[in-house]
């Protein structure tokens, strides 16, 4: 028993480029399942230390600059 080919049929007018037609291979379907595992609600926000970090970094860009302006104007 040989397999068949659908590429390797010559004979066929309606396919010029060798095309598969229809029903010839099977639907499209994802590899992956919807989630990676079981779904956990977050829990916890931001850690009080980094948050205080950043606005400490933001403040003294903000007070930086606003002192720069206004050496440049006197």
């Amino acid at each position: 028993m040989s397999a068949r080919v659908p590429e390797s049929d010559p004979h066929n007018a309606s396919r010029p480029h060798g095309g598969v037609p229809p029903g010839e291979t099977p639907p499209c379907e994802s590899s992956t399942g919807s989630g990676a595992g079981p779904y956990r609600p977050l829990t916890r926000g931001w850690g009080k230390a980094p948050l205080a970090l950043i606005c400490l970094v933001a403040l003294s860009c903000a007070l930086f600059f606003l002192a720069y302006a206004v050496v440049l104007d006197l």
